[in-house]
């Protein structure tokens, strides 16, 4: 494990009563501890997990719009504000890695384009040239490595259930050499083993057992009684 911990910097910049201090998990919080080197990052859409993994990943030296430390190009509105009010702990420090923004993904595989010398290192073909799911798991494949820390926002946005298990694999076969933090909706992906989940619908910011998860209720339930469930949303 190399990322410790970090800690949300109110400094005489910070002002609680714009965004994203006023998301109520980032408002409320004050330090995270990594404990494993398999994090996940968990709750409803704007509760702050991906605010908080951008800001990981800005302080890391990543390209925010996705991407390590070597890939610069531009895309609109992945500027990290939060990124200036946060410190990380290492030990040791390292700079390989990279984060993965689904949303922006399309950006990087352009980016990519024109760099054909770096292709070998992501299957050996455009990225535009495989499916959405395929192009992933092409970059979890070839570009991850050891000694590395990789920040993933929603991987599962391209993976069909079979290939977020092979993502679980690739986690384990790089996980005592390298540390994954990743914020995601996927009751698949968070069942890894011994893996720390932190809830972000909470205040402040705490671990959650897999089982507590909602990911895992609504969906246990879901499979278990389809049909009640769905006699339930549908019900006038």
């Amino acid at each position: 494990m190399y990322l410790r911990s970090l800690e949300i910097l109110r400094n005489k910049d910070h002002d609680s009563k714009t965004y994203p201090f006023t998301i109520p998990a980032i408002k409320e919080l004050d330090s995270i501890s990594f404990e494993t080197n398999v994090t996940f990052l968990v709750g409803e859409n704007g509760s702050g997990k991906s605010t908080l993994l951008e800001a990981i990943a800005y302080q890391c030296g990543f390209n925010t719009a996705g991407g390590g430390r070597n890939n610069a190009y531009e895309v609109d509105a992945s500027a990290s504000i939060l990124g200036d009010h946060i410190r990380l702990s290492w030990m040791p420090k390292i700079t390989n890695g990279f984060f993965l923004r689904a949303e922006t993904f399309y950006h990087f595989a352009s980016h990519m384009d024109t760099l054909p010398e770096s292709l070998q290192y992501y299957g050996g073909r455009s990225l535009h040239e495989q499916s959405h799911g395929e192009a992933f798991l092409s970059l979890f494949t070839h570009r991850f490595g050891k000694r590395a820390i990789y920040l993933l926002d929603e991987p599962e946005a391209a993976l069909s259930p079979a290939r977020q298990l092979a993502l679980l694999r690739i986690i384990k076969d790089l996980e005592h050499d390298a540390q994954f933090i990743i914020a995601t909706h996927s009751p698949i992906l968070l069942g890894y083993p011994n893996a720390q989940i932190l809830n972000f619908d909470v205040q402040p910011v705490a671990e959650i057992r897999y089982e507590d998860t909602l990911h895992y209720i609504i969906t246990r339930r879901f499979l278990e009684n389809r049909k009640a469930v769905l006699k339930e949303i549908f019900e006038d």
